[in-house]
């Protein structure tokens, strides 16, 4: 699908959120943050929102799972709806397992990384899973700066799916905006969570247009 952008409602008005869903209507999906205060020292939305808004938004969910015990609830949000689930391999107990059972209920599977954890010692999880999310800012809030210390490890992600002949999208969350968003995709990635850059704009479609053809530049070289 080449370059993809999920703008995070995590930066938006909560209290509109099916407007807040509409302004973003250029938009290839709309990031969804599930935060449970253990797994992350945050507490967002659960089930129910996402299942509000899966019926009023018309672009289809990234629903990414910040939770503890994702392997009980991750089967559940596609149920509510999700056309994408993301569970954090630092919390998961069966990630085959789990992925298996998000794709057999028809979304797509993705594994999360946080900044510190590696993607080597999962290399053979990877023919199971849509997509890999690299956290390029320690998981709980938006607005952190991006940690360029990161993108090393979304080259070496590429690599690996390169070596195995994978067709994985690489999904990057954390601190995107115009300043940092052409490094991760000349690194290799090709979706890419935008909150604050996005719903901060003053026309936040214009922005995910200007956030793709950014990228978009540098993958056409």
């Amino acid at each position: 699908m080449g370059i993809q952008i999920a703008p995070s409602i995590l930066s938006a008005d909560f209290a509109r959120l099916a407007e807040e869903a509409a302004a973003v209507s250029n938009a290839d999906w709309l990031h969804v943050d599930v935060m449970d205060n253990h797994f992350v020292p945050n507490l967002t939305l659960g089930m129910p929102v996402v299942e509000s808004l899966a019926k009023a938004a018309g672009t289809p969910l990234d629903c990414h799972l910040m939770i503890e015990d994702p392997d009980r609830w991750a089967p559940g949000y596609v149920e509510a709806g999700a056309s994408s689930v993301t569970f954090h391999v630092e919390a998961c107990r069966a990630p085959i397992r789990t992925a298996r059972e998000i794709r057999a209920k028809g979304a797509r599977a993705a594994m999360a990384l946080r900044p510190a954890t590696p993607i080597e010692p999962y290399e053979d999880l990877l023919s199971e899973l849509d997509m890999i999310l690299i956290m390029t800012v320690e998981p709980g809030f938006g607005g952190q700066k991006f940690l360029d210390v990161c993108v090393p490890k979304i080259r070496r992600t590429r690599q690996l799916l390169d070596k195995h002949g994978l067709d994985l999208w690489i999904e990057i969350d954390g601190g995107i905006s115009a300043d940092t968003i052409e490094q991760c995709a000349e690194a290799g990635a090709d979706v890419f969570v935008a909150g604050s850059a996005v719903y901060a704009a003053e026309d936040p479609n214009a922005m995910v247009d200007r956030l793709r053809g950014l990228a978009e530049k540098v993958t056409d070289r």
